[in-house]
């Protein structure tokens, strides 16, 4: 960490690996779906460019999901009104009508808990690994994954009937 703050590129390099899927999860959970790899490339350039102001190496985390998290946000001001994340889904993978299901059902979650499911279920990253990454407490993540299940749970049970 201490070496990508003074500018090596191979250090910084070990950290978009390390945190790419993070960002990429955080991501997709707030913007359309094909406009997730650009803004991923988007947010490391802004932490390269801004690694030097974080005081705490152990905050990289936390700190690179509040700079996903707002652009995205700036992203999302700045395009006309388009599809869901579903729809996108769709247009891409029409055989996949579980999938859309469960998205939709995601979709309709609080963002903690939808943020914190699709960095554990599409993005693949385990509990421990999200808590890591994104700074979140152990106990935050446990939390969000099992509520999020619920209501997931809750909100498929309601599309069926």
């Amino acid at each position: 960490m201490i070496a990508a703050q003074k500018g090596d590129r191979a250090a910084f390099d070990q950290l978009y690996r390390a945190y790419a899927r993070m960002v990429h999860g955080v991501l997709l959970t707030r913007i359309p779906r094909s406009d997730v790899e650009d803004l991923v490339q988007d947010v490391f350039i802004q932490a390269m460019q801004r690694l030097g102001s974080l005081r705490s190496p152990e905050a990289f985390g936390g700190w690179l999901a509040a700079i996903a998290r707002t652009r995205a946000i700036d992203h999302l001001r700045r395009l006309p009104p388009t599809t869901e994340l579903v729809d996108d889904v769709a247009a891409n993978e029409p055989d996949r009508s579980e999938l859309m299901t469960v998205l939709a059902a995601i979709e309709r979650l609080p963002l903690a808990y939808r943020e914190t499911l699709v960095l554990r279920f599409v993005e693949g990253m385990t509990g421990q690994e999200i808590s890591a990454k994104t700074g979140l407490t152990e106990g935050s993540v446990r939390v969000n994954l099992h509520r999020g299940m619920k209501q997931l749970k809750e909100e498929m049970e309601r599309g069926r009937r």
